[in-house]
C-alpha cells in the first residue's frame, strides 16, 4: 500500500499493469498503449488538444481535427511510452512520457511527461495525482515537465502532484531555450 490507499499489483512498465484504488472506489488501469490503441489514443488526444485552446488557440484542420504530429513516434522509436488510463475499465485519459538524453557520453536518460490527459469527468477527484504517481514510478531517475506559462492550474497541478510523490527528490523549477514557460526538474527514486 501507498499513501494513495492502493496497492500494486505490478510495476513493470511494459506490461499491463493494474492497480487497486480504494481511494477513489474504483479500479484503474495504466496501460501501455499497444499500436491496435492508437486510434484510440488519437481521439484521446483531440480532446486535449480541445480542451488546450484555452492556452494555445491552435486551430483544427479541414477534416475539423486538430492532429498531432509526433503520435506515430511512441510505435516507430525507442524510448517513447504512450499510456492510457481507464477507469472502471473506460477510458478515461493519457500520457505520453519520452526519454530524453542527459549526457551520451555517459549514456545517461531522464524521461520527460510529454502529454498528460484526465478527462473532466475525473479531475479533480484525485486520480490525476494518483496517475502521475504511478507514472513516476515506473521511471526512476531524472525527470522533467515544461509547463506553458499561461497554464497556472498546470503549474499548480504538476507541484502537488511531485510533492505528493514520496519517490521524489532534488525538485527545482527553470527555464529552456526552446520553451516559454517553468521546466520542472526532480528525481525519482528506484
Amino acid at each position: 500500500m501507498n499513501d494513495y490507499g492502493t496497492s500494486y499489483l505490478s510495476v513493470n512498465a511494459k506490461e499491463t499493469t493494474i492497480l487497486s484504488v480504494e481511494k477513489l472506489g474504483a479500479s484503474v488501469t495504466f496501460q501501455l498503449a499497444t499500436y491496435e490503441y492508437k486510434s484510440a489514443l488519437r481521439q484521446l488526444l483531440e480532446l486535449y488538444k480541445y480542451d488546450f485552446t484555452e492556452y494555445d488557440p491552435e486551430d483544427v484542420n479541414e477534416s475539423g481535427l486538430y492532429e498531432y504530429r509526433d503520435l506515430d513516434a511512441y510505435w516507430n522509436e525507442p524510448g517513447h511510452f504512450p499510456f492510457l488510463l481507464r477507469v472502471d475499465g473506460k477510458l478515461a485519459g493519457f500520457a505520453l512520457i519520452r526519454r530524453f538524453v542527459i549526457d551520451l557520453a555517459s549514456d545517461t536518460y531522464g524521461h520527460e511527461m510529454v502529454e498528460f490527459f484526465v478527462m473532466k469527468k475525473y479531475r479533480k477527484s484525485g486520480l490525476g495525482t494518483l496517475a502521475a504517481d504511478w507514472l513516476f514510478r515506473q521511471f526512476s531517475g531524472s525527470w522533467k515537465l515544461g509547463i506553458m506559462e499561461e497554464n497556472k492550474l498546470a503549474l499548480r497541478f504538476w507541484r502537488h502532484a511531485i510533492a505528493s510523490c514520496v519517490a521524489a527528490s532534488h525538485y527545482a523549477e527553470g527555464q529552456e531555450v526552446d520553451w516559454e514557460g517553468p521546466v520542472l526538474q526532480f528525481e525519482i527514486k528506484p
